[in-house]
């Protein structure tokens, strides 16, 4: 009979394997593969996911692994931007591509009739190695190539059928920009990897199990999966959940007690531990799920306490002032009030350092 595994005990193996029961000492190229995709919608949101996870984290030396090229920004699981290594980049994205290539057809397979995917797809490429190029650029080329067709759908295509990385300055600490794209093999002088799912999914126990198989599906944005941990059954732990559903691990992964304290984090938003299982309930209640998830598709910044979401944050700008306000699902004790509010500034230091004052507001 398998163990079975409390949903305290699975909180404290993500949190474990998260970087989140205490801030690491690693560099920090080493964190972002441990990690395996860094939810990256936004520009900031993987540079709060490092500051929560690594000691004395430096904005900067993720802003050079951008720039040097060794990691980037690209859509990977379920079709979002993600901020992993370059190896990762090209591991992963021919694993993914069947799945992405059914989203496609999903959302543009009208608008696409009749058409040469594979031309457009040629021309796109062509396009974007010749010089960045943002969506709206390259739709209105691809439209100019192919009359008759809406450069909103076009640009899609050589988006899933070329894997675009997104180019400096976007992503960059205190930077902005546009989102401008050229190809992966383009801006890494490499080619895609041959496709691995097996290696896939051990790296996503490693960082994020233990896992069923629903949740690795879940997260990969990718079905038929169970035939993939199968195979690798004989090099995994066999596991179950208070409800009786198998799980999968590492044998050697950490699975630290359930009684192990875990301490005060403020998630950003979009943070990939909210986002990477079917069942969520390990970290986050259904009730508070819906109060994080919006219908526009924004992940709203979290406070974890003892290990779980209990409440939200946001960051607010008065008069060069700094303001960190955050919302308590429920009442906090007065401990953890004063761990919010030490976190808070902790927080305000590191991303509104160029504020004339900072306040930490728990309503």
């Amino acid at each position: 009979m398998a163990p079975v595994l409390s949903r305290q005990t699975l909180n404290r193996a993500l949190l474990s394997r998260q970087l989140l029961l205490s801030r690491a000492r690693i560099p920090v190229h080493d964190a972002v593969a441990h990690l395996f995709g860094l939810q990256a919608q936004a520009p900031n949101p993987p540079y709060v996911a490092l500051w929560n996870r690594l000691e004395d984290f430096a904005p900067g030396e993720l802003s050079r692994l951008i720039t040097d090229r060794r990691a980037v920004r690209i859509a990977l699981m379920r079709s979002t931007i993600h901020l992993v290594t370059a190896d990762d980049c090209l591991a992963l994205r021919p694993v993914l591509a069947p799945a992405l290539e059914r989203g496609l057809a999903a959302a543009y397979g009208k608008q696409l009739t009749g058409l040469d995917l594979d031309a457009v797809a040629a021309h796109g490429r062509e396009l974007v190695e010749a010089q960045p190029r943002t969506f709206a650029e390259l739709g209105e080329l691809l439209a100019q190539r192919f009359p008759g067709y809406d450069g909103g759908a076009l640009a899609p295509v050589v988006r899933i059928r070329v894997p675009l990385v997104q180019v400096p300055p976007r992503g960059l600490w205190g930077s902005s920009g546009q989102a401008a794209h050229t190809s992966a093999e383009s801006w890494l002088s490499a080619g895609l990897a041959v496709p691995s799912a097996d290696d896939m999914v051990l790296r996503y126990l490693a960082a994020y199990g233990p896992a069923s198989v629903r949740d690795v599906q879940a997260w990969a944005g990718v079905t038929r999966l169970k035939e993939v941990v199968e195979r690798l059954r004989p090099r995994l732990l066999a596991l179950r959940d208070e409800h009786g559903v198998e799980l999968f691990d590492l044998p050697d992964a950490p699975r630290p007690e359930a009684d192990v304290p875990a301490p005060v984090r403020l998630l950003g938003e979009f943070d990939s531990v909210l986002l990477s299982h079917a069942d969520r309930t390990r970290i986050i209640s259904d009730e508070h799920r819906k109060r994080i998830f919006t219908v526009n598709g924004i992940i709203r910044a979290t406070v974890l306490i003892d290990g779980s979401v209990a409440g939200m944050w946001r960051m607010e700008r008065e008069r060069g002032r700094a303001v960190l306000a955050v919302e308590p699902f429920t009442e906090f004790t007065a401990a953890d009030r004063d761990a919010v509010a030490e976190e808070g500034a902790r927080l305000l230091a590191f991303a509104a350092a160029d504020a004339a004052a900072h306040e930490v507001r728990i309503a």
